[in-house]
């Protein structure tokens, strides 16, 4: 059976655990998802099964070709796994493989800050505030030499397009998973802003 649901961002609460702490939590809509298809080793060389989520008001042409006879929805996820004979093509899926204490990873698409300086994206310390360098401040300073190397290394710490990447955050326990209401709170925070779109994966037990 799939491991793995796809859902999405509602925030951030707090609940009272049994011991009487505090904990935070993050509120996600998990599903429910349903089977778009299914994949096997025979015909495609892996067994996988795809999921979708999501409500769509319009499908162009082949997305309509590809969710004929199921439910129409709006993202689409595939996840591996070992037996792909428990599913079928249009099946319903929810966060019922999940219970409280178990552990996931979580990925999602951080919030994106737009272009940012080295101050703010790598937290440089900026140039001298004295001295007459009036205009030092938030600066990243010396890149490179001249002659050698005569370039700058990929990789250089420099400004540029701050988050909207991929993060993934891992073992993340379950406070609670609620078929009925599609409801799962996870301990702690997770990547992107409320209503981003977020992939659950159980962490298998060794």
């Amino acid at each position: 059976m799939v491991q793995g649901i796809i859902g999405k961002k509602i925030g951030m609460t707090q609940v009272f655990l049994e011991n009487g702490e505090v904990a935070a939590v993050t509120a996600i809509e998990a599903g429910p998802c349903f089977v778009t298809q299914v994949k096997n080793e025979n015909k495609d060389g892996y067994n996988a099964i795809q999921l979708g989520f999501g409500k769509v008001s319009h499908l162009n042409s082949p997305q309509s070709g590809h969710l004929k006879g199921i439910e129409e929805v709006r993202y689409l996820h595939e996840f591996k796994t070992d037996d792909v004979s428990s599913h079928q093509r249009g099946q319903q899926m929810d966060v019922g493989f999940l219970k409280k204490g178990d552990l996931v990873n979580v990925s999602g698409f951080s919030k994106g800050k737009g272009f940012a300086g080295v101050v703010k994206r790598y937290h440089f310390a900026g140039g001298p505030k004295t001295h007459g360098q009036s205009d030092r401040h938030r600066a990243p300073g010396s890149i490179g030499a001249t002659t050698s190397p005569g370039r700058v290394f990929k990789g250089k710490r420099m400004a540029g397009h701050m988050g909207q990447r991929k993060v993934t955050v891992h073992n993340v326990e379950v406070i609670e998973a609620d078929s009925n209401r599609s409801l799962l709170l996870l301990k702690g925070a997770v990547p992107g802003a409320n209503k981003g779109l977020l992939v659950i994966e159980k962490v298998e037990e060794v």
